[in-house]
Parts: C-alpha cells; structure tokens; sequence
C-alpha cells in the first residue's frame, strides 16, 4: 500500500487494534490481532468486534479516492454479519469490497478469517457517502 495514502486510525480503530493492511479501488483489507480486550464473558472474540472490522473494513473498500488529499468519508445504512466460527489463531484479517452502488451509496460484502484459514465471519452493508469529501 503506498503510504502516502494510509490513514491515522481513528479513535475506536485504535483502541480495538485494527490496522489497514492494504486498501485500493473498491478493496479493503485490515487486521486485528486477537486480545484479551476483545474478549466476551467466555473468553471468545465478542460479536461485536466482528461487525466493527466488517464494517469498517467495507466502509474503507467503498472509500478509496486514490488521493491523500481527498478523503471520502461514509455512514453505515444497514449491516448484517453471520457469525460462523472461532478463530483458531493469533490475528484476523478482514477482506471486504465494494460490490456495487452509484453516486450517493453502495454496497458492500467482506470475510474475517484467520492466519489458519479458519473463516469466523461474514457481512454485507449498505453504505451512505457524505456528501462532501474532507480534506487533511
């Protein structure tokens, strides 16, 4: 990834631990090393980490501008995750794209897995562009 087009992470993005591995047109993908903070009451990644990196990771896949200068910015219409498994490793990887969608929304779909192989996590979305891209 050309590193003049990586991101800060934002704020919640930081604090789970998500990084954007790779991001270009319509693509995204981000990783999250399995924590301790991640945890649920069972000592399983909790639901909800799984629907944040899959909809940030789908987010990101539907924003790419190409521009540094330029960011596109997105809110989450409608997502929907299937819980599928645990992982069996160390790190997920969450690998999203844009599937479709025009001028003021698109839609999106993407996959959490593991290091194993081990496929933990599904979703789709429906995405909303603001309106005016920010600028850094």
């Amino acid at each position: 990834m050309d590193e003049s087009l990586r991101e800060e992470p934002y704020p919640f993005q930081a604090h789970l631990g998500m990084e954007v591995a790779d991001w270009g047109p319509d693509r995204c993908r981000i990783t999250l090393p399995v924590a301790h903070h991640l945890m649920n009451r069972h000592m399983n990644v909790h639901g909800g980490v799984y629907a944040s990196v899959l909809d940030t990771c789908m987010g990101y896949a539907g924003c790419w501008t190409g521009d540094p200068d330029r960011v596109q910015l997105c809110l989450t219409l409608s997502l929907n995750v299937q819980f599928i498994s645990r992982p069996r490793g160390a790190v997920l990887t969450a690998v999203g794209r844009r599937t479709g969608g025009g001028k003021g929304t698109f839609f999106a779909e993407a996959e959490v897995s593991d290091e194993t192989g081990e496929l933990v996590a599904k979703g789709t979305g429906v995405f909303k562009y603001r309106r005016q891209a920010a600028t850094r």
